[in-house]
């Protein structure tokens, strides 16, 4: 079933990027969250296909592929697997501080790295006492010089220890409060930055999350990303956009707990006949896919005006990854109840979903969060 209609650019787009996922990268997802390393071989395979970083622009080496594009192809690789959907998500954090506040050479410097795989980029902005509350941050950058010196931990950083390159917030004026933050380019092999043990997660396996050390790490002046003090701005900012494709990766894995559903109760027998024909079983799947397009539909909403940069992008990007991960939430917690004790078992994938599924509720602002900011851009407006 395609309850969704787009022109036929962006269907021929889904086709492709629905081609790989499926073929290469569904038959490694188990190995992908058992082994809980990051996903090499999906790497490759992303970068192969040119799915790893979408929506770099054209002059950077990149697709050029708009929002909506790059929102399509995060979904159908998180239907397969979403672990693998990260290296996408994690891209995206990077790169888009760089299309906001970088520099002509900023961009040339980084990008291309990024567009042709050879580098993938991490955003390093959360720390163990500023989580929601990032103008609460401790890490400090201190001007020295031709240079700046950065000491502090971050922590649950996606990609981290494999990441090239990370986006880094840091206190630059104490006293300045949330015009105190600045923005900077920290690379993997700068000094004085070393990584903690791989978290143990729920979900997500096969994205490597880990705390960030620094510790006198200096690093050029002109790896100052923006203006001093207007770190908060480029987080923020950032975050509009890519709450998008959070928004997405809940829809593909909503998705594929969809079909896996579906297929499955229309082989399961009880009582002499399919379950699917049996009126409790059709009213939870039917609510499922009203979730699952719901979603979709808002996502691809809020990814047209990430594309346009419309004003209203701010409560769009927060409706749309806090609509899209609550029914993630919701569609893969009744796949498992439709295939009973064998959705509870690791046969059917559906277990491994719902785990995923849970992280898309928190990070990059949990859904309280994206309510209070949806609530205030609606207050604002009266």
């Amino acid at each position: 079933m395609t309850p969704y209609l787009l022109p036929p650019l962006y269907a021929e787009f889904r086709a492709a990027a629905r081609e790989v996922a499926t073929r290469k990268l569904a038959p490694r997802a188990v190995e992908v969250d058992e082994r809980a390393e990051f996903p090499e071989e999906s790497y490759a395979t992303l970068v192969a296909a040119g799915l790893h970083a979408p929506g770099i622009p054209e002059e950077y080496g990149g697709d050029g592929v708009d929002a909506i594009s790059a929102a399509i192809a995060v979904e159908e690789v998180a239907r397969a697997c979403a672990s693998s959907s990260t290296i996408q998500t994690s891209n995206k954090l990077g790169v888009t501080p760089l299309l906001l506040a970088g520099t002509e050479r900023q961009r040339q410097r980084y990008l291309p790295e990024v567009a042709s795989g050879e580098a993938l980029m991490a955003y390093a902005i959360s720390e163990r006492e500023a989580g929601s509350d990032v103008a609460a941050m401790r890490c400090r950058a201190l001007a020295d010089g031709d240079s700046w010196v950065l000491d502090g931990v971050k922590t649950w950083i996606t990609s981290a220890g494999v990441a090239k390159y990370l986006i880094v917030f840091a206190v630059t004026d104490p006293d300045a409060g949330s015009r105190g933050i600045s923005a900077f380019v920290v690379h993997a092999d700068d000094g004085g930055i070393s990584y903690g043990e791989p978290e143990r997660k729920m979900g997500l396996k096969g994205s490597v999350t880990r705390e960030v050390y620094f510790e006198n790490c200096r690093i050029p002046a002109d790896r100052l990303l923006g203006e001093r003090g207007r770190g908060l701005s480029v987080a923020l900012g950032t975050l509009d956009h890519t709450r998008v494709s959070v928004g997405a990766q809940a829809v593909g894995i909503a998705q594929g707990a969809l079909d896996a559903a579906t297929a499955y109760v229309q082989e399961r027998k009880q009582f002499g006949q399919p379950i699917s024909s049996f009126q409790g079983v059709q009213f939870m799947l039917a609510d499922m896919a009203m979730k699952v397009e719901s979603a979709r539909q808002m996502v691809y909403a809020a990814a047209a005006r990430s594309t346009a940069k419309a004003p209203d992008l701010t409560y769009f990007g927060a409706a749309a990854k806090c609509l899209a991960s609550d029914a993630a939430m919701s569609v893969t917690t009744d796949a498992v109840q439709l295939l009973g004790g064998y959705g509870y078992t690791k046969d059917f994938g559906v277990e491994r979903m719902m785990r995923d599924a849970k992280i898309t509720q928190i990070y990059e602002g949990t859904n309280q969060i994206q309510r209070m900011v949806m609530a205030r851009q609606l207050l604002r407006t009266r």
